[in-house]
Parts: structure tokens; C-alpha cells; sequence
């Protein structure tokens, strides 16, 4: 009988067996693992295919013949290779039946493998996952979204020199490949999305990660000097360097991707806070954008990051800037309230704003343009900052050999554009600048357009730099960056802007004090007093202080009362300042924080009966009524101001008419007029010097312009 030869293709080079047709699959795998002592027999698995259709050997059976293997078929085997070698140095392979079956089902028997060929040992556990295995379950959900899409472009028929018929296609309506450069320069988009991208780089190999050969197409830039040298022939940099451990030279390009192609902001009064601020100090402002990572349809397989909130750190503001301590004492704390409601860090925003002093500016409320084409977009440290807070803000990938790449961070500036007109300007700094800012090569310069590139010391090397222009006579130059070079090479244009539905997550009717604004609005456990009776002053006792556990009657129909009050209390906790506020107070346990977060984000009414018997809102509602500013007394037109037994006279309110009041009390009051600057010499008249906040009714001091307990203007 002739002999079969099989040829199997392994991590560990090729190899040929000759065997018999009549040989059971049994002795071929017994060789396979005499080629090396590493293999896991558990994890052996055979396929026709470089990549997919691997198969256990343990779940095949039969002999050569039967399984449709011929002379000079080729195989290609995988496996999982054993973390530490065993006792013995070898690893067993499946157990061999006494008996097989053939394809058609077949039962005969089979001869046992040579004992000789069959080492016993114990099977090792599998080794440590990869880095980008890992990342797989660390990958934002809109990543996810798009890996399992192709992202073709459709188009229709019967246009662009198209005649197919319904059921036809040609080369002018087959759908396009998400990164189709003629359809990029059509629809004016510059940089291609993160996953059109990812298509590009994988049009020729599949997108699969269950090969054992499989090399992640993405890494990040990498500008330092390898340490240790690989090749292990000279001290470790900084005593020593060569070829293989140096960087190579740098040449920056226009990143041609991006992996955030829009910043939506739920709402428009996001920016409106900001430039409160600004208004009434003249100062800079700076915030964390909370929000989500959606799929943008705009832009093929696009992705946008939707704002639902701006967090304020502490600050120290000026006139020309901001100054920031990182990191700040909550932030951890912040991070996680965010997560609880289904948000995470997506950027940052900071203004940059000027008052045209103009007599043209100021009438038409002008500010005063400073980044634009001729002087600058991001200064050069801004860039630097932004590249830090990117790298602080990696995003996970299961396609990058490091399981991370690149970053979602973006940087929103509201500033004033050509026309001296506010708008917000979306960026991302480049791969490059993340990797030159970790090598410490750059440094901002006095002119804000221009990069510095660092001097080389002992302990820094600076590889060659280098970046291409056209000159005047449109001809590419390619020249030296060193000493500095335009900042315009580091930047990635993000667009920006509003739904045409907004749909916010937090829909507080009343929004609650912006934290860490002191000396302008302080947040104060009477403002949340004063602010949590109001919405909730008609809702039932039994179901505010939770002895009632549901929001309906007996016979299960809810009350048209109750649940309009309760929905009352659940607008006013859906705000994140609020929020923010209420968990660094430490009043309320880390479940019940959790609650309240679902209730802000889920506007479930259940979740609310739930947070009312917690032992937590117990003790807030007894704070909430010690805390709560005294409701002034007040008189009606008509009626006679109220007398204490001593004879004392509570004065109306200053905003009810005097001459309603007849007839004075005990002194200089009669029928007529009350003088309202005069004191109180007999007790008719109104309180002298005193405005009541028409918000929460404190009374205040004459004179001011802003309630001194909720912050808001005197003026209603």
C-alpha cells in the first residue's frame, strides 16, 4: 500500500509525516506533538485554512482515507503553547479510544498509538491573554457597534452613468468602502473616521483574532529610546545606544484620521454656564465634558461624543487664562458619580474670550477675535496639554498590539470667531504630538503658532525632526523642525454642535448652583432646602418620608396628585451639579449615591419610592427642614398686620402696597401713605432697607442685586 504524505504548518516551522490512509487521525496527532514539547494537547486544534475553520483534533476521529486527506495535503496546526514546562519536559496528548467512527457514522476499531510516541503527563494551565485580548472587553460600546459592520457606502441606481436593472450592479452604483477618497473630497471631510480607517489598514487581511498567527495592524508612535536594547550588546541608554534601541527620524504629517469626528452638546445652556461666568468676572473658565460615545451617520462608520454635562475642578480663574492643579481631590469621585449615570470623561472646554472695547463692539456685544488663520487655532501649550490629557485618556482597542490606541480626549475652546461673534471650536492633538510629548522632545515658545523642539541633553535623546511645505513656488520642501516648527502640524479638526431634537439626559427645570464657583455662587445646604420644598410641598407625607412604598392607592391606580409631585421631585434631582453636590455632603451611603444617579439619568419613578425609604434620605429630609430658610410673614391686601402679645407689630412685605394697609398700629401710621425710608417709629410701615428674593423669599439686604441664599437675581 503507498504512503500518504501529510505536510502540517505550525508556529514552529513545517514539518512532513508519512503515513499509511488506513492510519487512524490519532497517530498524526501523536506526531504533531512530537514536534514540540510546548503544545497544549488540549488546545490543538487543525484547519485547511491559514485563518478560520480551526477544528479540535479531540472532536475528530476516523482514519486518514475517510476524512478526505490525500497525498500532499496540507494542514495547519494551532495551539495555546503551555505556560512552564512539565515534569518530564513533554505533554500528553487526548486520550486514544479503543474505538472510531467514520464519517458516515461507522463504528471500527482502531489501534492503539506506540506507547513510545504517548508520553503521560499532567496538562499546564494556559498561559497569560495578550494585551489585546484583554481590550476586548474594555472597548467602548459604539466600537463594538461598528466592528460588526462593513461600513459600505450605498448609492443609488440610475444615476452617475448607472443602467442596471433592480437586480443588476456595476462599477458606477456598487456601494463604496467607508474610506473611498473621491467620496471623502465630495462630502468635504478631511480626516477619515477611526474605523474607516481600520478598514483601510485591513483591506487585504481579515479583521480575525482567533488566529494563533494574528499581529494587531495598529500601534502607537513610539519616540524613545528602547530600553532594554534588544539586542543585548551594549548598556542600556543612557550609557549606551545603537541602531536597533534609537528612534528612527521624525518627518510629522497631517494625521489623515481622527477617532472623534463631532462634539454634540445635549444642550445649549451647557455653554451658557460657561460664559455666566465670564460675564459677570471677566474671568476664563475651565470644565470636563461629561457624556457618551455615539455613531455619528454624517460621517461613514463616524463617531461623535454627546455632552451632557460640564464639571468645573477647582480653578484659580484670570482674566488671560486659568490655572489648574491636576490631579484635584474628587476627581476619582467624580469619575465614578459620571460612570453611575452611564457617562465617562470625554474632553475638556475652557474659554478664551475678550470684550471688544470698541464703541462698535460694545453696542453690538462684540468680543475680540483671536484664533484664526493668520495668528494661531491651539497655542503650542495647549497642545502640550491637551497631548497629556490624551495620553491620560487612552482608548482601549482590541486591534493595537499594546491593547490601546491613540484617544477619544477632545479639546473644545469657546472663543470668538472672524466676526468677534462666541462660538466653540472642537480639536484633537495627533498620535505624533501624544508620542513627543511622552518623549519629552517639544515645549511651547513665546509665539503661541509655533512648537519648540527641546535640546538633546545626557539623559534626552532627540531624534532627527523633520516636516514638508509647499514653498511659493508650489514645490513640497522638506525641512529641518529644529529649533521650532508651525503647531498646525499637531492638530485634528473636530466639528461641533447642537441636535436638531434635543433629548438631554438631566431635565432640572431649575438648575442647581455650578460647583466650585466661589465668591460668585456658592452652593449651601439651604439652597438645596429651599429649592427641594418647592417641588415637593404638595407631594403626600407617606410617600416623602417612604412609608409608603409604592407611588399608588390601594386599588393600584396612581394618583394624578401624587405622581405629578413626585415627577416634580424627580426633574429637580435630575441635575448633575446637584448630584455632584449631594455625594460630596457624605450624607448618603454609596448605593443609595448609585440610586440617585439612576433616578437622574432613568427618570424612573420605582427607583424614586425606593430612594424615599432608604435610611439616608431620611436623614436628608431632617437636614433639609433644619436647614431650610424661614419663610417669611406675609400680609394681604386688606387685612391688618398681625400684633405679638408685647405689642410688636411684624412688618407687611415690601412687596405688597402699603396703602393697603389701613389704619396703622400703635404710632405714626394713620390711613394715609407709609414712608418706606422713615424708621418705624410706631409699627404701620413696611421693613425698611429690605428685599424679599421672589426665588425663596429670604429677606436681604437693600441694594443688592442677587439673592444672598439661592444666588439668583433679586430682579425675578
Amino acid at each position: 500500500m503507498c504512503e500518504t504524505l501529510v505536510r502540517i504548518r505550525s508556529r514552529d516551522g513545517n514539518f512532513r509525516f508519512d503515513l499509511n490512509p488506513t492510519d487512524d487521525i490519532s497517530v498524526l496527532v501523536a506526531k504533531i506533538l512530537e514536534t514540540s514539547d510546548t503544545i497544549d494537547p488540549a488546545t490543538l486544534a487543525l484547519s485547511n485554512a491559514p485563518r478560520g475553520g480551526e477544528n479540535l483534533v479531540s472532536a475528530i476521529s476516523g482514519d486518514l482515507a475517510s476524512l478526505g486527506l490525500s497525498h500532499g495535503d496540507l494542514l495547519f496546526a494551532s495551539y495555546t503553547p503551555l505556560s512552564a514546562p512539565t515534569s518530564n519536559g513533554t505533554a500528553a496528548p487526548p486520550p486514544v479510544a479503543s474505538t472510531s467512527s467514520t464519517l458516515s457514522g461507522k463504528i471500527v476499531p482502531s489501534e492503539p498509538a506506540p506507547s513510545s510516541a504517548v508520553p503521560t503527563t499532567t496538562v499546564a494551565p494556559r498561559g497569560p491573554t495578550k494585551p489585546w485580548e484583554d481590550a476586548k472587553e474594555k472597548e467602548d460600546d459604539v466600537d463594538k457597534y461598528w466592528e460588526k459592520l462593513d461600513g459600505k457606502i450605498p448609492r443609488k441606481k440610475g444615476q452617475d452613468m448607472c443602467k442596471c436593472g433592480p437586480k443588476a450592479m456595476c462599477d458606477y452604483c456598487m456601494p463604496l468602502e467607508p474610506y473611498d477618497a473621491g467620496y471623502q473630497a465630495s462630502h468635504a471631510i478631511k480626516h477619515l473616521s477611526y474605523h474607516a480607517y481600520l478598514q483601510k489598514v485591513n483591506s487585504s487581511a481579515p479583521l480575525s483574532a482567533q488566529s494563533t498567527s494574528y499581529v494587531p495592524p495598529l500601534s502607537d508612535p513610539s519616540y524613545r529610546v528602547a530600553v532594554p536594547c534588544t539586542s543585548g550588546s551594549h548598556p542600556s541608554w543612557p550609557a549606551g545606544i545603537c541602531t536597533k534601541c534609537q528612534p528612527s527620524a521624525v518627518t510629522l504629517t497631517r494625521q489623515t484620521y481622527r477617532l472623534v469626528d463631532h462634539v454634540e452638546f445635549a444642550k445649549p445652556d451647557l455653554i451658557e454656564g460657561l460664559l455666566s461666568f465670564w460675564r459677570a468676572t471677566g474671568s476664563q473658565r475651565f470644565g470636563y465634558l461629561l457624556g457618551r460615545y455615539e455613531a455619528y451617520e454624517e460621517v461613514p462608520m463616524g463617531i461623535k461624543a454627546v455632552v451632557e454635562a460640564i464639571h468645573e475642578p477647582p480653578q484659580d480663574p484670570h482674566a488671560d487664562g486659568v490655572a489648574v492643579t491636576f490631579p484635584w481631590e474628587t476627581e476619582r469621585k467624580v469619575e465614578q458619580l459620571a460612570l453611575a449615570c452611564g457617562l465617562k470623561v470625554v474632553g475638556m472646554i475652557y474659554t478664551d474670550l475678550t470684550p471688544d472695547t470698541t464703541p462698535e463692539g460694545k453696542k453690538a456685544g462684540k468680543s475680540v477675535p483671536k484664533r484664526h488663520a493668520n495668528s494661531f487655532f491651539l497655542s503650542s501649550l495647549e497642545v502640550i496639554f491637551s497631548a497629556a490629557l490624551q495620553r491620560s485618556h487612552p482608548n482601549p482597542s482590541r486591534f493595537s498590539d499594546s491593547g490601546h490606541f491613540s484617544s477619544k480626549f477632545v479639546t473644545c475652546v469657546v472663543t470668538a470667531d472672524t466676526k468677534g461673534d462666541i462660538g466653540v471650536e472642537s480639536y484633537q492633538v495627533s498620535d505624533q504630538a501624544m508620542a513627543m510629548v511622552e518623549a519629552d522632545m517639544i515645549e511651547a515658545s513665546v509665539d503661541p503658532g509655533v512648537m519648540r523642539v527641546k535640546e538633546e541633553i545626557a539623559t534626552r535623546y532627540i531624534p532627527d525632526v523633520f516636516y514638508r511645505y509647499k514653498n511659493k513656488y508650489g514645490i513640497e520642501v522638506k525641512e529641518s523642525a529644529k529649533p521650532c516648527f508651525p503647531v498646525e502640524y499637531l492638530l485634528v479638526n473636530v466639528t461641533n454642535g447642537f441636535p436638531k431634537q434635543p433629548n438631554p439626559l438631566f431635565i432640572s427645570e431649575s438648575p442647581f448652583t455650578i460647583e466650585n464657583r466661589t465668591g460668585v455662587h456658592e452652593q449651601s445646604m439651604p439652597l438645596v432646602a429651599s429649592r427641594f420644598l418647592a417641588a415637593a410641598k404638595n407631594i403626600s407625607p407617606g410617600i416623602l418620608d417612604g412609608s409608603i412604598a409604592t407611588l399608588s392607592d390601594d386599588k393600584g391606580k396612581g394618583k394624578a396628585e401624587d405622581l405629578e409631585q413626585a415627577r416634580s421631585v424627580l426633574k429637580w434631582l435630575s441635575d448633575w451639579h446637584l448630584l455632584a453636590y449631594l455625594e460630596g455632603l457624605g450624607i448618603f451611603a454609596d448605593e443609595d449615591v448609585k440610586l440617585m444617579a439612576r433616578i437622574a439619568s432613568g427618570k424612573s419613578l420605582e427607583d424614586l419610592a425606593k430612594l424615599f425609604q432608604t435610611p439616608s434620605w431620611q436623614t436628608f429630609l431632617t437636614i433639609a427642614e433644619e436647614s431650610a430658610p424661614a419663610v417669611p410673614p406675609r400680609d394681604y391686601p386688606g387685612a391688618a398686620p398681625d400684633k405679638f402679645d408685647d405689642g410688636f407689630e411684624i412688618p407687611p412685605d415690601v412687596d405688597v402696597p402699603p396703602e393697603h394697609f389701613g389704619g396703622g398700629g400703635g404710632g405714626g401710621g394713620g390711613g394715609g401713605d407709609v414712608d418706606m425710608a422713615d424708621d418705624a417709629g410706631g409699627g404701620g410701615g413696611g421693613a425698611a432697607g429690605v428685599v424679599v428674593c421672589p426665588h425663596c423669599t429670604f429677606e436681604n439686604a437693600a441694594g443688592q442685586t442677587d439673592c444672598d441664599i439661592c444666588g439668583l437675581p433679586l430682579a425675578g
